[in-house]
């Protein structure tokens, strides 16, 4: 296969379908493509994982085998039970940067032991707007200060694991009122609010070492009224690029688009002319996921790219240069992952402000996840509070829609916790038309009600129905699993951070006053 053809290969990021990767993939590994995505539909058990890599590693031994994996809320790992670690906000709302290192230090020792050596993380995005409907507890937070020494830590944990991070969604998708998946958002700032409110996350990563960082498809007409972040040369090789004195970042990593099938793309200008575009701006790695994972749309796109590199749209050196920063970045991963199998790759100090658990010690930390979920909560009591619970509860699950990078399969809640520590608690889960007060309180009964809900503050049917419930049963306690932006509200009042497997199980043992071991 010529070289032209190898190298419009080599920059795309294809995802696929099933368990196992099928032939066409391996034969594609064979011609020049040089990585994988894996989403939650490729994962089963990390038995099952580790022989899908090892698969890809059989065709070509230095594959990049990507994942988004965030931890919290977005994760692929553990989509089916919720994640072992929480997310951003939550390590944000401890701000120890230390043990945000060790979060992540954690989660990239289990995506390598699975095989896995480029993470589509962490979100560096400062969630400026409460109401974003795809960032939220994604963001470490609001101050760009403390995003940006978190976005560091996270960065500095998951490569010593040796995983790559992609550091995302450069230059900022906390302003935005629409979600990238669906349609454009715009975000109408100035420069100097870019520069001093959504840019401080991604100078610290670049300063940290981020091996990749991923574009954003927004529009900022401060930069580029025509062209999306992920399409406009303004802004990747104009400010991502530039060099520090000419007022850029000098990043001189691996620049990945977000999924290009993603409607602020794909509907304006569609997968193949959109990939043509991005990798004419100055991205180097085309991310292909979603519904668009067959070998058709992969030969498209190839044939695409080739085909404007043959037309003079896209001069041969820019598909080269890209095709050669891919190939770098894996040959990076392959040595980083060697070292972290072989126990050469240090594991970060939490220090002493990380709380209980054990040391930090040289080895895994499976309990590290728990941990950060605990001191995360903020609950909050009213005077007259009753001591923790010891009986059966009924849980009222007020359920909204799942953005689409959270997804609808993963669970989420405390009902499984505390069916365990109160035996013969019972579960309803009601939505916009079934969060009637009476409906809740007949499924209750005489058991006091544990209400919880997911961002109240963007959803006036879940706050309307949550000020019934509290008015009828005051002694209701509320757990926000989303972002804490309403008024603290019930007899008691936890706020999570996020809705992680392991930050419901930190609510439920502050519910029960008791751990669940």
């Amino acid at each position: 296969m010529d070289t032209l053809t190898r190298d419009a290969l080599t920059v795309l990021q294809p995802g696929f379908t099933g368990t196992t990767p099928p032939d066409w993939l391996l034969r594609r590994l064979g011609e020049g493509l040089a990585a994988v995505g894996l989403f939650g539909r490729n994962v089963a058990t990390p038995d099952q994982l580790a022989a899908l890599t090892a698969r890809l590693r059989a065709e070509r031994d230095d594959v990049l085998v990507a994942i988004d994996e965030e931890g919290g809320d977005v994760t692929r790992l553990e989509v089916r039970t919720g994640s072992s670690f929480p997310g951003n906000l939550a390590l944000g709302a401890v701000d120890d940067p230390g043990l945000t290192r060790a979060v992540a230090h954690e989660l990239g020792r289990r995506l390598a032991e699975c095989g896995i050596n480029l993470n589509w993380a962490p979100s560096a995005d400062v969630n400026s707007d409460p109401d974003n409907p795809v960032i939220g507890v994604r963001s470490f937070g609001a101050d760009p200060e403390l995003v940006a020494r978190h976005t560091a830590a996270y960065v500095e944990g998951l490569q010593a694991a040796g995983v790559a991070a992609c550091t995302k969604h450069f230059p900022g998708h906390g302003d935005t009122s629409v979600d990238s998946h669906d349609d454009m958002p715009r975000v109408g700032v100035d420069l100097p609010t870019l520069r001093a409110r959504d840019l401080p996350p991604f100078h610290a990563a670049v300063a940290a070492g981020s091996k990749a960082v991923m574009s954003a498809h927004i529009l900022l007409p401060a930069l580029d009224p025509r062209l999306p972040a992920t399409l406009s040369p303004d802004v990747l090789h104009g400010l991502l690029r530039a060099p520090v004195e000419r007022g850029g970042l000098g990043f001189d990593g691996l620049i990945v688009t977000d999924g290009i099938e993603m409607r602020a793309i794909s509907a304006a200008w569609g997968l193949e002319r959109g990939g043509v575009m991005a990798l004419a701006a100055g991205c180097d790695a085309i991310c292909v996921g979603g519904g668009h994972s067959d070998e058709g749309t992969v030969l498209r796109l190839r044939d695409a790219i080739v085909h404007a590199v043959r037309s003079g749209e896209l001069p041969e050196e820019r598909l080269s240069d890209a095709a050669t920063r891919v190939r770098a970045l894996a040959h990076w991963a392959s040595k980083a992952g060697e070292g972290a199998r072989e126990g050469s790759a240090p594991t970060p100090d939490i220090g002493p402000a990380s709380g209980d658990g054990p040391g930090s010690g040289d080895g895994p930390r499976p309990d590290i996840g728990l941990v950060a979920a605990r001191r995360a909560l903020r609950v909050t009591a009213t005077a007259d509070h009753r001591p923790p619970l010891d009986g059966p509860v009924h849980v009222a699950a007020y359920t909204p829609a799942a953005n689409f990078a959270v997804g609808d399969e993963t669970p989420w809640g405390i009902a499984a916790d505390l069916t365990r520590l109160l035996p013969g608690t019972t579960t309803g889960d009601y939505g916009p038309d079934t969060a009637g007060i009476d409906a809740v309180l007949r499924d209750a009964g005489g058991r006091p009600v544990v209400a919880v809900v997911r961002d109240v503050h963007r959803h006036p049917w879940m706050a309307a129905a949550l000020a019934a419930l509290v008015t009828a049963r005051p002694d209701t306690v509320v757990v926000e699993m989303g972002l804490p932006k309403a008024p603290p509200t019930g007899a008691l009042h936890i706020a999570t951070h996020g809705a992680a497997r392991v930050c419901g199980t930190a609510a439920a043992e502050a519910v029960a006053g008791r751990t669940t071991g």
